[in-house]
């Protein structure tokens, strides 16, 4: 069971209405391709408690995006697993001015030589 938090998900463009995440596989939120990733970070998540990890993924518009993921377990009263809460933030700006700046001290290396 998964704890949605709906003002995070249901406000900026990575929008999901919680009231469709109900019953569904969480992880089919994520493309096919970043499953597997997202799965190991909740195996993660169920070790340590919380685990948070960057993936690619959709935006409500329907285009691609850079996710910045905190899964964070939920416990009840007596520590029993009860479920978690998943954050996520589209971190596409900060990962395209990181590549820049990357980009930029490979140029400033290169012509340093």
């Amino acid at each position: 069971m998964a704890l949605w938090d709906g003002e995070l998900l249901a406000g900026g463009d990575f929008a999901a209405d919680p009231a469709t995440l109900l019953g569904r596989d969480w992880v089919t939120m994520f493309p096919q391709l970043e499953q597997e990733r997202v799965e190991e970070a909740y195996s993660q998540m169920l070790l340590s408690g919380k685990t948070q990890f960057d993936t690619y993924g959709q935006r409500a518009d329907g285009t691609y995006c850079w996710l910045n993921v905190l899964l964070v377990a939920v416990h009840d009263h007596k520590m029993r697993f009860v479920g978690h809460h998943c954050l996520v933030l589209d971190s596409t700006h900060a990962k395209i001015l990181e590549d820049r700046v990357k980009e930029l001290e490979r140029d400033a290396f290169s012509v340093a030589k």
